[in-house]
């Protein structure tokens, strides 16, 4: 590291030389040897910041494995560690950014770039010290808070993935709906008194990195705030579609709880769609032929005796069959496979790299079930991502925007529960899933968990842009929350709210301060991927009506192979949008839900047809006021009578 920063600081006191002089004497210097300078500068600092990546996730590694305060006090001192290293090579990158004009390799200005966002600049003590103190308070009334159930007073400790989620997806009870979505948002709407001054010290914190505010800084891994014009173009071909599912959801919970509740043209009431946020509509009832049951291996995986090794070995031989590598044999000595029962770990699904170019493990505690066959899929898609892009320098080994990682795990994940997978691997009979009806309820199954998020996803990064902009002022934050959620997703509460409430923040990822942008990107790119797998495949063509997006499966297709690898090579050695032309052949080259809706094209088109049947409005109109607080007066020429 020392004769980095001797090079660096020899080479920028030159430049200044070079600029305005000593004295009478002038002095030259070399373009050559600047960029010389900077690209020792680049693969020393590279080299240890892997060094100190490896160190980071084997302590990571150590500690979800086995949770013990031992192994956290390591890991936090590890993570440490790697932020300092990557603030000190951001610092020392932002003066190379001063003199990359004079840089004839795009490479090398490229990497200088990357690696000027690594460890994006802290605040000066102590703000910093407030920042990760206001974080800390705000996740720690998420984290703690639980409810209890109204017809059950003594069922208490209920929280979104343990026990709310569960009863308001199957309870048909309006009131204790009613109570559940009320009372947890109760118990977080203390977060309101911390978040202003979280805004106030995450835009200090942009603007020390030369960004207006938090909400600009966020997108700068996409390309910047021009992205937002990619992600309003999404939405607005997605749309259409959103709406026909809309009207038909409303029709079908006005038949369940009544008009009083639901309004023929009404948004829909949040506390009734099964989600405590509404980002997704899991209710079994909403699907075209409810008594249909879905497509379910499980009981012959059982029968056949798969362990979860065997669900990894046939996930691996999945990519094997694309012409694509297999895992390395270090990956079945190392990865968690199953609950070791005997030490406490996080059991959440995860795909681990450990920045050495050789060490690829997975931790999932696996279950033998049809979804955690696609669940292992996808985790060796990452695993997969991994060792394709394992040859390039450290700063190109990951994803060229933080979407594209999930987008490709999701569109595997397409394909392996396609019927057709399910019986090329011997876990499906003959004919079965193939009926309109059963294509219909499986594509309905997959909406409901996908076509809310979109608008939800939208409003909660429009929210939070407006919030940290200043274009949403602190005393309107609830209602404009409300004022997004009933005019973009047609969602709105079961009861008046109020500028005393703080509804955004019943959502972790405001607590937390994480990104909803990263799940949009990769939910839409996503189709986008596995259209272009199944087109190299020969599965499907646009143009085509003889052939069926969602029908596609390319395993065994090496020219899909083929394409994947070709994308997948390039790590973040590219702008995104151009790693997705590699992938795409030049067709496609922006984020573009039209794959997304092709996908759905049956799902569509049997919503449209039901709601024209039906008569049933499509769209919504408020129909009431949905939360209280002083709108600006604006005259009018009545007024003015």
């Amino acid at each position: 590291m020392g004769r980095v920063v001797v090079a660096v600081v020899w080479v920028l006191t030159l430049l200044l030389c070079l600029e305005y002089g000593i004295g009478d004497r002038e002095i030259l210097v070399s373009p050559a040897v600047v960029e010389a300078s900077a690209r020792r500068f680049i693969e020393d600092q590279e080299e240890e910041l892997a060094k100190q990546c490896t160190r980071t996730m084997l302590a990571a590694w150590t500690y979800q494995t086995n949770l013990t305060t031992l192994h956290r006090s390591r890991l936090v001192s590890e993570q440490e560690s790697f932020k300092r290293l990557q603030e000190d090579a951001r610092q020392q990158a932002n003066r190379w950014r001063a003199v990359d004009h004079l840089f004839s390799d795009q490479q090398v200005k490229r990497k200088i770039k990357v690696m000027s966002y690594l460890g994006l600049a802290d605040l000066p003590s102590p703000s910093m010290i407030s920042y990760q103190r206001v974080l800390s308070d705000m996740t720690h009334i998420y984290s703690s808070s639980n409810i209890c159930s109204l017809q059950r007073p003594s069922r208490c400790g209920l929280t979104p993935h343990a026990g709310i989620n569960e009863v308001l997806s199957t309870s048909r009870d309006p009131e204790e709906l009613a109570h559940l979505w009320r009372a947890w948002r109760e118990n977080t709407r203390a977060i309101r008194n911390s978040y202003a001054g979280f805004v106030t010290l995450a835009n200090q914190a942009a603007r020390t990195n030369n960004f207006d505010n938090k909400g600009d800084l966020n997108l700068v891994e996409y390309g910047g705030g021009a992205f937002r014009e990619q992600l309003a173009e999404a939405w607005t071909q997605l749309e259409p579609l959103y709406r026909q599912l809309h009207a038909y959801v409303r029709r079908k919970l006005r038949e369940v709880y009544g008009a009083h509740l639901v309004r023929e043209r009404g948004p829909l009431p949040a506390h009734l769609l099964g989600d405590l946020w509404g980002q997704a509509w899991p209710l079994s009832y909403l699907l075209p032929y409810p008594d249909l049951p879905p497509v379910d291996v499980t009981y012959e995986m059982k029968r056949q005796g798969y362990t979860p090794r065997r669900i990894f070995e046939v996930a691996d031989g999945f990519f094997a069959s694309l012409g694509l590598s297999r895992v390395p044999s270090s990956f079945w000595r190392s990865s968690v496979l199953e609950d070791p029962k005997d030490t406490p770990l996080v059991c959440s699904a995860s795909s681990w790299d450990f920045c050495d170019g050789r060490d690829f493990r997975v931790k999932q505690c696996t279950k033998v079930s049809q979804d955690d066959l696609v669940s292992a899929h996808h985790e060796m898609a990452h695993l997969q991502y991994f060792q394709q892009y394992s040859h390039l320098p450290y700063l190109y080994r990951r994803g060229p925007n933080p979407g594209f990682q999930e987008a490709i795990g999701l569109a595997v994940g397409l394909s392996v529960a396609t019927p057709r997978y399910l019986r090329r691997v011997g876990l499906l009979g003959a004919g079965r899933g193939t009926s309109l009806a059963s294509q219909l309820n499986t594509l309905m199954h997959l909406a409901l968990r996908q076509l809310p998020f979109m608008p939800y996803a939208r409003v909660l990064d429009q929210w939070r842009d407006g919030v940290l902009n200043g274009s949403i002022p602190r005393e309107d934050w609830n209602c404009a929350w409300w004022d997004l959620r009933a005019s973009v997703q047609g969602v709105k509460p079961p009861e008046v709210r109020t500028e005393r409430d703080f509804d955004p923040g019943a959502k972790y990822q405001v607590a937390a301060d994480l990104s909803y942008t990263r799940y949009f990107v990769a939910f839409v790119l996503q189709f986008q991927v596995y259209q272009a797998l199944c087109m190299a495949a020969g599965e499907f063509e646009p143009r085509d009506n003889g052939t069926s997006l969602h029908q596609c499966d390319f395993y065994q297709s090496t020219k899909a192979g083929d394409a994947l690898r070709s994308m997948m090579q390039l790590g973040a050695s590219l702008p995104w949008e151009e790693a997705l032309g590699v992938l795409t052949k030049g067709r496609e080259t922006k984020l573009n839900a039209v794959a997304m809706r092709e996908y759905y094209r049956p799902l569509e088109e049997w919503l449209t047809a039901q709601n024209e049947r039906k008569g049933e409005f499509v769209g919504w109109r408020a129909d009431g006021e949905y939360c209280l607080y002083k709108k600006p007066f604006r005259a009018t020429n009545c007024d003015l009578i």
